[in-house]
């Protein structure tokens, strides 16, 4: 049995010997049967939500793992190597948009009840809005989210395994999700993650400090000294190429929204909450392990500059800090955590297509199915969209860094959707009508964007960065929103009631909270939620 498993390390990358393979085999047929042991949903309510009944602890620690996808673990380790902490301001601005969707959405998500996020707009406007929306959010589960989550994954694993074709890598990691994805539903999925993401905060840690003994801690130390470093410093001037101080407070807000606030795979997991203060605390939770990373995932990517200085490409920084400085058996440990983590966002983007699919399409066309029949559609769904981002996976290598296709490619679909659900909770005049005409002016802005790209032209807006081009759609989105609603018939009351915010409901949520113990008050660790971010962003200014 050694034998053949030592054949089959031939062409091994140094670092890596038969312990670790072991440790990453074993590691994996413990997580599959740790899936199936909780999987065993038959009902639509335990398969799609996991019965509702999830604590904050475990959706704050299964949001955490979910989140900490290819684009943040291997994506913006990789653009703090070669760019430093700018980017590290998708995190922070997004840990304030978290407050803001836990205080003003989550609230109408739970209480009304909703599998999905296009069911909400589908409930406020109409089935035109909800379809769309839903479309869209599948089209960026597949293609952003799976595949990239793949492509992470297999990338990692091209370390170990050199020769290996990273289509096959991408295969095999689809196959590993679905073992416990598939059958078991979102009740596996949340239950995994919690561990995973126990185990990937550890492990981040044990890196951290590694690098920070290997000549990291110097490095950070000399870039502080350096007046003249932009290196650590999260304010940036406007002509820089990550991140200008413009684009931080305009363009991340917005995608942070969309991210936190419209993704299924991520809000999924705040719907199975117990109640809504359950589901508020799980944000709040994330909120501190997003802050949390900047120390385990952007700084240690900073620290490798002196460590492996000439990296062809940063998506590799974080694996080479894990295979370059930690001792056999926890190498293999750490890598199958990482890859784990990045299968894990998998694993929640399947049940998220298969909730959409299920949910906003197939009842609409069989609403007499058994609860049997939509389970097993769900299962089909899931199988379908890993086949179509494995094959999707070797588009994305040809971009330049994991971070940029995913950041440019939701640039261009997310503002209009952040508009919509905006006015529609905030705005009782927006109407259906005005709604999807938002929905499909941005569309068309976005194809055109995408067409100018292709064909050579140029970029849509110029030299302008992405990230100032996105107020830009939202503005536009929102615009044709307030004209043509205002054109139009306004809303029922039916649609307006229960999904939209009023002074009286304001009044309400401030005097249940003034009720509360301070310890376990929502507004009260809101605001030191906020007062850490603005504490971060004034030390690393």
């Amino acid at each position: 049995m050694m034998q053949w498993l030592n054949q089959c390390l031939d062409g091994v990358v140094q670092g890596i010997n038969i312990w670790d393979v072991i440790v990453i085999i074993a590691y994996f047929i413990g997580i599959i049967l740790l899936g199936i042991r909780y999987g065993k949903s038959s009902t639509v309510q335990s398969y799609f939500l996991a019965g509702r009944s999830m604590t904050w602890w475990v959706i704050g620690l299964s949001l955490f793992a979910s989140s900490i996808s290819s684009s943040t673990l291997i994506g913006q380790a990789g653009a703090a190597y070669c760019t430093g902490l700018a980017v590290f301001n998708y995190n922070l601005v997004s840990v304030a948009v978290m407050v803001f969707f836990a205080a003003f959405f989550l609230p109408f998500y739970i209480k009304m009840g909703i599998y999905t996020m296009p069911e909400f707009l589908g409930r406020r406007f109409d089935a035109k809005s909800r379809y769309y929306f839903s479309a869209i959010t599948i089209f960026v589960n597949i293609f952003l989210d799976a595949a990239g989550s793949l492509y992470a994954a297999a990338l990692v694993m091209k370390l170990v395994f050199p020769e290996a074709n990273l289509l096959v890598l991408s295969a095999i990691f689809a196959v590993l999700v679905a073992a416990y994805t598939i059958p078991g539903g979102l009740s596996a999925v949340v239950r995994v993650d919690m561990i995973q993401g126990i185990i990937l905060l550890v492990g981040s840690v044990i890196i951290t400090v590694a690098a920070a003994r290997n000549g990291g801690l110097e490095h950070i130390q000399q870039l502080m000294a350096d007046p003249n470093s932009l290196m650590l410093s999260l304010v940036r001037p406007m002509n820089d190429p990550t991140v200008p101080w413009l684009g931080m407070i305009v363009g991340i807000p917005i995608l942070g929204f969309f991210f936190w606030g419209n993704n299924q795979m991520l809000v999924q997991r705040c719907l199975t909450a117990k109640n809504v203060d359950e589901g508020r605390k799980g944000v709040l939770l994330v909120g501190v392990l997003t802050l949390f990373t900047l120390f385990v995932i952007h700084i240690p990517g900073i620290m490798a500059q002196v460590i492996f200085p000439n990296l062809e490409k940063g998506d590799m920084v974080y694996p080479k800090l894990l295979i370059g400085m930690l001792p056999h058996a926890l190498i293999g440990f750490l890598l199958a955590t990482l890859v784990a983590a990045l299968t894990s966002a998998l694993s929640g983007l399947l049940n998220a297509v298969a909730t959409l699919f299920t949910m906003d399409f197939y009842v609409k066309a069989r609403p007499a199915s058994t609860p049997k029949q939509l389970v097993w559609v769900g299962r089909v769904s899931s199988m379908i969209v890993l086949l179509i981002a494995i094959f999707w996976v070797p588009m994305i290598a040809r971009f330049t860094s994991l971070v940029m296709y995913y950041q440019e490619m939701l640039s261009l679909v997310a503002p209009p959707i952040v508009a919509t659900f905006i006015l529609g909770v905030f705005w009782k005049r927006a109407n259906a009508t005005g709604a999807f005409a938002g929905l499909m002016g941005g569309l068309a802005l976005g194809i055109a964007a995408i067409l100018f790209k292709i064909f050579g032209v140029g970029s849509l807006f110029g030299n302008l960065h992405f990230l100032l081009t996105v107020p830009i759609y939202f503005g536009v989105s929102a615009a044709i929103i307030v004209v043509v609603s205002l054109a139009t018939k306004a809303p029922e009351p039916e649609k307006i009631s229960g999904s939209t915010w009023t002074c009286e409901n304001l009044k309400t949520e401030l005097a249940e909270q003034r009720s509360q113990p301070l310890l376990k008050s929502f507004l009260f660790w809101s605001i030191v939620l906020l007062v850490l971010c603005v504490a971060q962003l004034i030390w690393f200014w």
